[in-house]
């Protein structure tokens, strides 16, 4: 069994898990990234792919990347798609069936 290379830890532990549930999938568990520069360019690549796609771009969340130039401590989350799983759970194939209003909606 392969892993990429982050997601593996120490003694074989993996860094990473996720949860499917009739293929598609709610959870993502992972560590938290901490370097405010690797997360910066994380940001700015995922915002040319938008802007590439003809996506809606958004500001960069600079309240998190100051806060991870602070120091924080070792971390680690799941991340649940709520909007994910009331999609298993009433049938839909297409998100906007559950979404109650657009990401970029104020």
């Amino acid at each position: 069994f392969e892993t990429s290379s982050a997601a593996r830890g120490a003694e074989g532990l993996a860094q990473r898990s996720e949860l499917f549930i009739a293929g598609m999938e709610l959870a993502d568990a992972f560590p938290s990234l901490l370097d405010a520069d690797v997360q910066r360019a994380t940001f700015a690549e995922q915002l040319e792919d938008r802007r590439a796609a003809g996506l809606p771009v958004v500001d960069l969340d600079e309240r998190y990347l100051a806060a991870l130039d602070g120091g924080l401590p070792k971390s680690a989350g799941m991340a649940l798609g709520v909007d994910r799983l009331v999609m298993v759970l009433t049938g839909t194939d297409d998100i906007r069936d559950v979404l109650t209003f657009g990401w970029d909606e104020r």
